[in-house]
């Protein structure tokens, strides 16, 4: 069924902890800090500076690290970016990575613009889970969040997705007030009669001096959610992530909450992350990073390798204070070049 009518993406393995005890399985893992889209809250409209060629890891520097990641217990990894789809080669880089990264498990994220075209060649390749960004289901207003005229190509993505075999496909709407928190009730409606997972986001700071202005925290999302039907809490089968989910009992599909700014979950965050020229970092909300590349390329042994990211665990915040000079380290890099 069409969602919208529209005109014709050397150790032994073994689950290793951070300091505070807590198993940390997940690496988010950035192939390019390059996007199709100019989304308000991740970029200016001009966009970024880009990392030269030579600055972005190599497939083959991505498939080393990640190996080695496999070696410290490292099960789930996300392919992010930037947008995944849109650097060359991506669906032979997929295939190769899967085998590296068995039995784990390897899911994408996506702005979905280049997803019809791609989405059953990932699936052959071996991702069976997909998240794909939006955030509005009106065309005028995705032209205005995302500076570009594609959101029948998204809404394909999405079609296409569903249609080759994804479960589940997540869509991920980042809520901004005065913005398109007016489409929360029309978004959620997806889930009774699509089995789409629909993900809404506290906005976050990464877009400036407006966030304030535009926060809406998961709370009130909630209560606009209940004019809708009836809310009941499930389980996401599989998933060890930072979304509350919830259903309307006459839904097929299920609701996320994914609440940073209101109820962190810095104590059961179990993720780290992998910017595109090989920078480590534990903590989304942090300027630290540990240069992973710089290793990787100066000669380190998988076992060097392997040190650097269990010490950097050992730094693993178990709680971070979110305060004003937090949110200042917060817009200090775009979000495109973290990878989420």
């Amino acid at each position: 069924m069409p969602l919208i009518c529209s005109p014709t993406a050397d150790q032994k393995t073994s689950t290793k902890k951070d300091s505070y005890g807590k198993v940390v399985d997940y690496l988010r893992l950035a192939v390019t800090d390059r996007c199709n889209l100019r989304c308000i809250y991740c970029m200016p409209p001009e966009g970024i500076p880009r990392l030269s060629h030579e600055d972005i890891l190599s497939y083959e520097e991505l498939l080393r690290l990640v190996a080695i990641a496999r070696s410290l217990g490292i099960s789930k990894i996300r392919i992010t970016g930037g947008e995944p789809l849109v650097r060359k080669g991506i669906i032979s880089f997929v295939r190769r990575l899967i085998d590296v990264a068995a039995p784990g498990e390897v899911t994408m994220t996506t702005n979905g613009v280049l997803l019809a075209d791609m989405a059953n060649d990932l699936f052959q390749a071996g991702i069976k889970r997909i998240n794909i960004s939006l955030d509005t289901l009106k065309p005028d207003r995705f032209r205005e969040i995302t500076r570009r005229d594609a959101f029948y190509d998204v809404i394909r993505g999405i079609e296409k997705a569903m249609e080759v075999g994804f479960h589940p496909v997540k869509l991920n709407v980042v809520v901004m007030k005065g913005i398109n928190d007016d489409e929360v009730e029309d978004l959620a409606r997806l889930t009774l009669k699509e089995p789409l997972h629909v993900r809404f986001i506290e906005f976050m700071p990464f877009g400036g001096e407006e966030w304030e202005k535009r926060f809406l925290p998961a709370g009130e999302i909630i209560e606009r959610l209940k004019s809708v039907g009836e809310l009941e809490p499930t389980i996401s089968v599989r998933s060890n992530g930072p979304a509350q989910y919830m259903r309307f009992r006459q839904g097929i599909g299920k609701i996320g909450i994914i609440s940073p700014m209101t109820h962190h979950f810095c104590n059961s965050c179990n993720r780290l992350r992998l910017t595109p020229e090989g920078s480590l970092r534990t903590c989304l909300f942090s300027k630290e990073e540990i240069k992973l590349g710089k290793f990787l390329r100066g000669g380190a042994s998988d076992g060097e390798i392997a040190k650097v990211i269990l010490d950097a665990l050992k730094s693993k915040s178990p709680h971070q204070s979110f305060n004003a000079e937090l949110l200042k380290k917060c817009i200090t890099r775009p979000m495109s070049t973290i990878g989420g």
